[in-house]
């Protein structure tokens, strides 16, 4: 378990490269970006990380996300973890890898999010975890399920590894199209109305009929319905952020590599109301929203939008609404701007066909995982 760091100032402190939530992901440990803080000798020991250990993200906006989990495999003492994550070494009768399949499990079975102490941000607790029984089980089939769990994995990875070879194509192929165009236009020549923040009160826990977007709703390959909370009672249907099926989004405050994601609005089947960390904005008649939104994905828009980001954090920076309305846009004709998706066209569905069949591997590595570990409870995790 972790417990908060603090920068030292005795006898043999030293700056030391530690991981935090930014690079835990599931199953997969990012070590592009990783930073430094002060710790003694003592303070190494404690927070230093072995080969085995598996770490797991402590709090996350989308309670969804609490528990990811991801299992280290570098050099021991390389690396320290924050307070931000929790450190679970596996004991010698247990396989890390085993421990992992667990935790995942327990992820996706809203385990994690049943116990998680649900605030603003919520969080999993070091002594809630510990608490949790482990399903123990000889160290032959712990190999035997790894092994099940390691033959489907490969697949998913090699799935996976064509999808990002598909967008990095479709990237590109996006570039090339819109830079053969003229952006002597700016975004407020192709919206109508004023570019406006969003709203975001406090969340309800019973159901009003409702909802309210998070920030994650707004992903690297546009709007997706992840991240969708109870607005309270006083927010109606007809609230001036109240969502229409089309509406362009756009982030106006994330770390600086996700700042200005977009996305395209589609009705989630319900009244939605869209965030104050998010900018709504409407495609005029000489344009469509999904080629607005095709723009601002291009690595030119996401380029301007970066350089245009303040604050005094890295891990928070925003646009303003005068920086979005300026942003330098290509306007074509109509049918210019359909020539463009169309081309695209192929490649998102190619992109969204291999998308189903991870989809359908992972249920049924999901189904797998749960007819070969639900099968009874062991000692709790901090015994």
């Amino acid at each position: 378990m972790g417990k908060q760091l603090s920068p030292a100032s005795r006898e043999g402190v030293g700056q030391f490269p530690y991981l935090r939530v930014a690079n835990v992901y599931e199953d997969r440990i990012d070590l592009a970006d990783v930073k430094t803080m002060s710790f003694t000798r003592a303070e190494r020991r404690v927070y230093e990380l072995h080969p085995g250990d598996i770490l797991l993200n402590e709090g996350q906006e989308n309670l969804r996300m609490v528990g990811r989990s991801a299992l280290y495999s570098g050099p021991a003492g390389s690396y320290c973890f924050q307070n931000t994550l929790i450190r679970f070494r596996p004991g010698s009768h247990v396989i890390p890898e085993y421990a992992q399949a667990v935790f995942v499990r327990w992820r996706l079975n809203g385990v994690f999010a049943g116990i998680a102490e649900k605030t603003s941000i919520s969080h999993l607790g070091g002594n809630r975890f510990g608490s949790l029984l482990f399903p123990w089980r000889p160290l032959r089939d712990q190999r035997r399920i790894v092994g099940v769990v390691d033959a489907v994995s490969e697949q998913e990875r090699a799935i996976e590894a064509s999808i990002a070879k598909l967008k990095a194509m479709h990237s590109r192929a996006l570039d090339g199209l819109l830079d053969g165009l003229e952006w002597d236009s700016v975004l407020a020549e192709a919206s109508i109305g004023a570019i406006r923040n969003g709203f975001s009160p406090i969340e309800s826990e019973a159901w009003t009929g409702v909802q309210m977007l998070g920030l994650g709703c707004l992903t690297r390959t546009g709007f997706e319905p992840v991240q969708l909370k109870n607005a309270p009672s006083s927010v109606t249907a007809k609230h001036p952020a109240a969502l229409c099926d089309g509406d362009l989004l756009m982030s106006r405050a994330n770390t600086r590599e996700l700042v200005g994601l977009a996305g395209v609005y589609r009705d989630v089947g319900v009244p939605c109301i869209y965030p104050d960390l998010m900018m709504r904005i409407r495609a005029s008649a000489r344009c469509s929203a999904e080629f607005l939104d095709a723009v601002l994905r291009s690595t030119r828009s996401r380029r301007y939008v970066r350089s245009m980001a303040q604050g005094t954090s890295e891990s928070m920076v925003k646009i303003s609404a005068k920086t979005v309305r300026e942003l330098p846009v290509p306007l074509p004709s109509l049918e210019e701007q359909a020539r463009v998706l169309a081309t695209l066209g192929d490649l998102s569905r190619q992109v969204d066909a291999e998308g189903e069949e991870l989809a359908k591997l992972r249920s049924l590595k999901r189904g797998l995982m749960d007819g070969l570990l639900n099968i009874g409870g062991g000692p709790a995790l901090s015994g």
